[in-house]
């Protein structure tokens, strides 16, 4: 597999990861609601990482599609 080619499959990956956490999350609102202090301070379940390991994902994503393109983040 080629450097661009292993790129290419974790960004595929990461977004596939990300929609899964979206539909999670819908779920979970619908079945739950979904606060403003569940959002940004839940202690317990499915949003207690939920902000930070999805930013993290979307922030490797957008570095992926730079470097892929050869561009850079400023």
């Amino acid at each position: 597999m080629t450097d661009v080619a292993a790129l290419k499959q974790e960004k595929q990956a990461l977004i596939e990861k990300m929609i899964s956490m979206q539909k999670q999350f819908i779920d979970y609102e619908h079945a739950h609601g979904v606060s403003g202090k569940d959002y940004w301070a839940a202690q317990e379940g499915l949003l207690v990482n939920y902000r930070d390991e999805y930013m993290t994902m979307a922030n490797r994503v957008v570095d992926l599609a730079h470097q892929l393109v050869g561009s850079a983040r400023n």
